[in-house]
């Protein structure tokens, strides 16, 4: 059966997945799509003009909780029997949400009820998770907490993941087949919605540089899951001369260093950067970003031999 959808998205994630639904036969009768940041082309935007999709660029569908009527006026004009929330950011009221015969389907990146919030994937590696996975659900009034619909496990978390690494590597093809199967079985009305179990339940705040400053008092695996689960943003950091620098690219080993946690122990020109960490390891850094914003090499940014960061 085909269905008429409204997608709401971004970025290659959300361009795949109204692909999937295209090529299944669906009618997308709108794609929404947050306007674009500053000489950037989103490429689920691109696709819908390249493909005749009817497209809107709103940055907001309500304001100070309440919806814009003529938001909702223009959503309902659109006539969709589901709504496709394919990675989206912005927060939709329930006029919307709750509008088409057949409801709303909505993407996350873990395994629901863990991880409920919008930096699912960070909090995951800071965390240390071993196995993650993704959920499709039906949104309610709660933050990620509505029935799931299909939900995919079995994602081993690598050690050396980061929040980059484990969604474009492993969690962003499942999310699209997972989308696709959920919005296919909704169309042959097999779609069975299971209430979320609170046992298991977590929710965590986003992921911003309070939470991304390193404490050099905590053990370093635990700022070696910090380094990769902030890693693209924000970079976690840390205060060398005043100077804050955010550290990837980290791995840790066994060490007997006895130097205060914090300081450097090697830095080779084009090479990684040694440092001291708590517990008897050692973190080794690849990459650093200044106040400049530029990346480099951790070994090419003049760290010395006993130099402290803060």
């Amino acid at each position: 059966m085909s269905l008429k959808i409204a997608l709401f998205g971004q970025a290659p994630f959300g361009r795949d997945v109204a692909v999937r639904l295209a090529e299944a036969g669906h009618e997308l009768v709108a794609v929404h799509v947050p306007p674009d940041a500053p000489n950037r082309v989103d490429p689920l935007a691109a696709e819908s003009d390249e493909r005749g999709w009817p497209l809107y660029r709103h940055k907001a569908y309500r304001r100070k909780g309440v919806a814009l009527p003529a938001r909702v006026d223009e959503y309902l004009a659109q006539g969709a029997e589901l709504n496709v929330m394919a990675f989206t950011t912005v927060i939709l009221p329930p006029e919307i949400v709750d509008a088409p015969r057949l409801g709303s389907l909505c993407f996350h990146p873990s395994l629901l009820p863990a991880f409920r919030g919008g930096n699912a994937l960070a909090w995951q590696i800071i965390e240390g998770v071993a196995e993650s996975g993704v959920t499709v659900f039906r949104p309610d009034a709660g933050v990620d907490t509505g029935p799931i619909v299909i939900q995919k496990r079995g994602v081993v978390v690598a050690p050396e993941a980061t929040s980059a690494s484990l969604y474009f590597d492993e969690l962003y093809p499942l999310g699209v087949d997972a989308m696709a199967e959920a919005v296919a079985a909704v169309a042959d009305g097999s779609a069975r919605f299971a209430p979320q179990s609170e046992e298991g339940a977590s929710f965590q705040g986003l992921v911003d540089d309070t939470v991304a400053r390193i404490a050099w008092d905590k053990p370093g695996t635990e700022l070696d899951r910090l380094i990769r689960g902030c890693d693209p943003q924000p970079g976690a950091w840390a205060e060398l001369g005043g100077e804050r620098l955010r550290l990837y690219g980290a791995s840790v080993s066994a060490s007997d260093h006895g130097a205060a946690p914090g300081s450097v122990l090697e830095a080779a020109p084009g090479g990684p950067a040694v440092l001291a960490a708590a517990g008897g390891v050692a973190l080794t850094i690849a990459r650093v970003r200044g106040p400049d914003g530029a990346k480099q090499s951790a070994g090419d940014y003049g760290f010395r031999p006993g130099d402290r960061l803060q």
